[in-house]
This record gives structure tokens, C-alpha cells and sequence, in this order.
């Protein structure tokens, strides 16, 4: 090679050295960025939901009244929109008066205020108050019905007294409202038989009745940018073929009281079918993106006698019982004896999963770990139960706490699973750390044992079901057919 040639090798050594030095440079760059990013985003999740528990809601003394409208005739409404459309702001709703049963529960009786028909409800910037048994503040009933309302808000006291209240397929449009129930079995957000759809956007909402969870959906129900509490039953209750969605909220959960001896347990989020015939049978779901769960006391999850889809997508999930589970799939005291347990498809996405899991043996899991997500946790400590599949993707991981038991399990060669001194074992066989392993997942479908219930057959449900003191009963949701409307409404509706 002559000088020429040398000295051009030596400054193309130097250009290509210099080259991947910028590019080391930007691609430390560019992670830095998006680790700074990723930082960025995950902080104004945090602060969003800081913001959330400290934010300044709307109290009755914000509240300017400019109407009175008062009601205190039993079974009656202080307001009726009955097949029209009308619009009311700044008014101060008073109810009281009593009612019983499903004419209260399905159809709207004793509600303060109560839409029907395919009529169309406007309320914003009002107080509605009801004290009395089954006096619900705002009810949309019937395939049609849409109620609207805004920057408002919302005391019940009495039992079976919900806040808003969706049956029979209406649909219930909320934003900016704060809702405090403290009556027993008295969700802030409910539906009952026939289901709907409810949408719910910003505002607070709190509850501290026995037997009253934030949520008790058998209907399609979305919660955006919003605050809940329960202090005495769970944060959210799903029966039959129904779902709830929650994004971006903070949801703060203390069972600590039983409205029904059908289980020992208590939880945060409860998913079953109470076997009422109020409820559709079906795959019901539970979905979180972006939101914040505090579970105070026992489980997180609870699923039993039904058939569920659970996604988290990066929420964060905080179990304050150290004894508590994350998840329990397990037989209750609802359906029948055998083919009652839970059947659970857990998808985690960009998610921290902390704590143990049980599926008994009438229950199945099937658990995908997806997109960077992490389960620190163990699955059936005690030996294999029910059937379980794990699905662990690529950039995710399991770190083992106990020793687990699972049916089957997919996972690629590498370091996905951490023994972390515990083991694992597959079918029977021990799992060796490191290794590849492929199985199949199991089906997930409501059984006969889980549809064959008959109304009336006295399974009360948990939080809001007949047979509690105050006890709302559950709905059908989707699937099921909206019962009809007596004719006619009650005198002394305005």
C-alpha cells in the first residue's frame, strides 16, 4: 500500500470513528430524551392525579339557586320529563318521600329527578337533594333517554338513594359534578336493570353507606378525570355482561363492611354475577388506563361466579393490606356449587403488578404481561388449584415472591422470569430459570352453572342487591331486554 493509500485509510478510520462516536452520542441522546420523556409523562400522571384528591370541587355553597323545587309526595318526582325536552339551570331540587321495590329500583319511582320516554334532560349549575328510602337524585330511564348534567351537585342520605341512576337502556351524560351518598346501598354512579350507558367526566364523588360502592354498573359505564372514595364497601362492583372503564381516574377504595354473607372477603374491585335475573349473562370488563386504585382493606380484585376481562394500561395500583391479594379468582356464595368461580383474561400493559394471586379450583386465569410490564407477585403459593396460563412478552418480567404453581406457561429464552430463590413449576414440572417454554391459554366463557339463576332465588348481591337493608337490586345490562314502564306518571310530578 503506497503513502497515499495509508494516509486515506487512516482518514477513513478516523471519519468512521468520529461518525460512530456521533452516533453513540445520539443515540445516548435520544434515550436520554426519552427516558426524560417517559419521566415527563409518568410525573404529570402523578400530579394529575395529586391534583385529582386535592382538587377544589364544587360544594353547595357554589351553588347559586335561583328556583326552589320541592317534593315530598311518596313515589313522586320533584321534576318529570316525560317524552320532551327541557332545560333547567340554577334551581335547588328538594326530595323526600318513600318507596319500595323494583318499581323504585327499575322504573324511576320516588326520584327527584326523572327522565323517560326518549325525553331529553338538561340540568347545570343546581343542588339536588333527597332524603328518603329508595330516593334516587337523577334517573334516565329507557332505551332513547338521555340526561344531561353539568356543574352540579348531588346529596342522597336515604338507603337505596344513588346518585345517578340508568336503567332500562338510557343513557346518562355527566360532567363537574360532586355526589356524596351516605345512605346503605347507595352507589354515586348505579344502573340497574336494563343497564345503559353512562359517561361521567371530572367532579368528585364519594360514598360512606354500607353496601354502597362509587360504582355499581350493569351498564356500560366510563369515568374520566374524576375522583372516588368509598369508606365502607368497595370502589366499583361489575355484574353480568357489563363493563366499567375508567381513565385517568383516582379511585380510593376501605371495604370494610358486608351487605351479604355470600363471602368472607373483601376488596376494591368486585366482578360477578349474583344469579338475580337482573343481570345479562356474558364476558364482562373491567378496564383501567392511566388511573391511580388505592385499595385500603383485603384484595384488590375479586372475581367470582362470572366470566371477565381485566386491561390495566400504567395505572398504579397500591394495596394498603399487607394480607391482601391482588387478584383472588374464587367460588362465593353465588351461582352453583362447582362451576361458580371466577374466569379471568388480566391484561397488563406498560404495568407494575404487586401482590399474590389464588385461583381456586373451579376458577381460571389466563395472564398476559405486555409491553415492559412487571408482576411482583406469586400464583398459587399453596399448590396448583384452578387453571392458570402466563403469557409473559419480551421486555417483560416476573419476579417470583413465593413459590408458584401454574398450568402452562409461554415465555422466551432470557432472564423474563426472576425464581429470585422461590420456585416455579409448570404442570408439575419444575420451571428452570432462563428457559423457553410455550402453552396455551384456556378459554374464558360464562357456564351453565353461571346462567342458570332464576329471579327471585334470594342470592342477594353485595353492595346494592336485593335482601340488604336498603338493598338496590342489580340490573340487566347489556343483552338483557329493558323491562317496561307502567303507564303512566305519578301525581304531583312536576
Amino acid at each position: 500500500m503506497n503513502g497515499t493509500n495509508k494516509k486515506n485509510s487512516k482518514n477513513i478510520k478516523k471519519a468512521l470513528s468520529v461518525f460512530a462516536a456521533m452516533m453513540l452520542m445520539g443515540s445516548m441522546c435520544a434515550c436520554s430524551t426519552q427516558n426524560a420523556a417517559e419521566a415527563a409523562d409518568q410525573t404529570t400522571e402523578q400530579t394529575s392525579q395529586e391534583e385529582q384528591k386535592e382538587a377544589t370541587y364544587l360544594t353547595k355553597e357554589d351553588i347559586t339557586v335561583n328556583e326552589e323545587i320541592t317534593n315530598d309526595g311518596d313515589g313522586e318526582h320533584a321534576i318529570e320529563v316525560n317524552g320532551e325536552e327541557k332545560e333547567y339551570s340554577n334551581i335547588g331540587v328538594t326530595k323526600t318521600g318513600e318507596a319500595d321495590g323494583d318499581e323504585a329500583d327499575f322504573y324511576g319511582e320516588n326520584s327527584a329527578v326523572y327522565a323517560l320516554e326518549k325525553g331529553t334532560l338538561t340540568i347545570k349549575d343546581s343542588l339536588i337533594e333527597t332524603d328518603g328510602t329508595h330516593a334516587n337524585a337523577v334517573f334516565s330511564y329507557g332505551e332513547g333517554t338521555v340526561v344531561n348534567i353539568a356543574d352540579s351537585v348531588i346529596e342522597t342520605s336515604g338507603n337505596c338513594s344513588g346518585g345517578l341512576m340508568t336503567t332500562g337502556g338510557g343513557t346518562m351524560n355527566a360532567q363537574n359534578l360532586t355526589i356524596s351518598t351516605s345512605g346503605n346501598s347507595s352507589a354515586a354512579i348505579r344502573s340497574d336493570r336494563g343497564g345503559g350507558t353512562v359517561t361521567v367526566d371530572g367532579g368528585k364523588y364519594t360514598t360512606s353507606g354500607k353496601g354502597s360502592p362509587v360504582i355499581y354498573s350493569t351498564a356500560d359505564i366510563t369515568v374520566n378525570d374524576s375522583y372516588m372514595e368509598s369508606t365502607s364497601a368497595q370502589g366499583v362492583v361489575v355484574e353480568g355482561k357489563n363493563s366499567v372503564t375508567l381513565n385517568n381516574d383516582t379511585l380510593v377504595a376501605d371495604n370494610n363492611s358486608k351487605n351479604s354473607d355470600k363471602s368472607d372477603w373483601y376488596q376494591a374491585v368486585m366482578i360477578y354475577q349474583s344469579m338475580s335475573g337482573d343481570a345479562a349473562e356474558g364476558t364482562s370488563s373491567f378496564t383501567a388506563n392511566g388511573s391511580t386504585i388505592t385499595n385500603k382493606n383485603g384484595d384488590v380484585f375479586f372475581v367470582n361466579n362470572t366470566a371477565t376481562e381485566i386491561s390495566l394500561t400504567d395505572t398504579a395500583i397500591t394495596n394498603e393490606d399487607a394480607e391482601g391479594l391482588f387478584l383472588r379468582a374464587a367460588a362465593a356464595g353465588w351461582g352453583n356449587e362447582g362451576s361458580n368461580g371466577g374466569k379471568v383474561n388480566l391484561t397488563a400493559s406498560k404495568q407494575t403488578i404487586d401482590g399474590g394471586i389464588t385461583v381456586d379450583e373451579v376458577s381460571t386465569l389466563n395472564m398476559y404481561l405486555k409491553d415492559s410490564s412487571a408482576f411482583n407477585g406469586y400464583i398459587n403459593s399453596d399448590g396448583q388449584n384452578g387453571d392458570v396460563y402466563v403469557e409473559i412478552e419480551d421486555g417483560s418480567t416476573w419476579k417470583i415472591t413465593a413459590d408458584s404453581y401454574v398450568s402452562g406457561l409461554t415465555v422466551s429464552e432470557g432472564a423474563a422470569i426472576d425464581l429470585n430463590g422461590h420456585k416455579l413449576y409448570v404442570d408439575g414440572k419444575e420451571y428452570t430459570e432462563g428457559s423457553a417454554s410455550t402453552g396455551e391459554a384456556f378459554e374464558i366463557a360464562s357456564s351453565d352453572g353461571q346462567s342458570s339463576g332464576m329471579p327471585g332465588d334470594g342470592q342477594a348481591p353485595p353492595d346494592g342487591g336485593n335482601g340488604g337493608p336498603g338493598g338496590q337490586a342489580p340490573s340487566g345490562g347489556n343483552g338483557g331486554q329493558p323491562p317496561e314502564k307502567p303507564e303512566g306518571g305519578k301525581p304531583g310530578s312536576n
